[in-house]
């Protein structure tokens, strides 16, 4: 599997992209990562990037990322909001754990949020389920099941008076 070499390529299996999701905020648009390669206040930016970067891209594929390598003399975080606010995080002397972590508790939706979320999102996305709260109200309205005998007439085969009249 070619995408299986290189550095850490551990790093491009769906499983590790799913492991410690960080799901920004719905009003982040854009996200800029400023650090330098090679600086000792840079490292916990630089292995951030190195590790959860691409975890950060899969989770939030609205939210545009970019990153800026040896362009500022501290690394930093630049958030730009949907209502055109922007917020800075300093990012100096910072290891790669204490990163995730104040990212999580300041731009990353909470874990309330996030299960809220994934039960709606579990409730819609099964085609199974209809009824209240569902996107569907009843099963005749799934492709190829029968329509309601209440709107469309049964063919007489389908009818059990027909059916049964036959067998006596």
């Amino acid at each position: 599997m070619p995408f299986m070499k290189g550095r850490a390529a551990m790093r491009r299996t769906l499983r590790y992209l799913q492991s410690k999701p960080l799901f920004l905020k719905d009003e982040v648009k854009v996200l800029t990562v400023h650090y330098n390669n090679g600086q000792v206040a840079s490292k916990g930016a630089y292995d951030f990037v190195f590790w959860h970067l691409p975890q950060l891209q899969y989770c939030n594929p609205a939210v545009q990322i970019v990153t800026f390598k040896n362009m500022t003399p501290s690394p930093f975080f630049q958030f730009y909001f949907q209502n055109g606010e922007t917020m800075l995080m300093d990012l100096d002397s910072a290891s790669r754990e204490e990163i995730t972590n104040h990212l999580q508790n300041t731009i990353c939706k909470s874990r309330q949020a996030l299960e809220k979320m994934r039960k709606e999102e579990q409730a819609k996305d099964n085609q199974a389920n209809f009824g209240y709260s569902c996107s569907r109200w009843c099963i005749c309205e799934m492709p190829g099941q029968v329509p309601c005998p209440g709107w469309v007439t049964l063919p007489k085969e389908m009818r059990g008076k027909y059916k049964n009249k036959d067998s006596d």
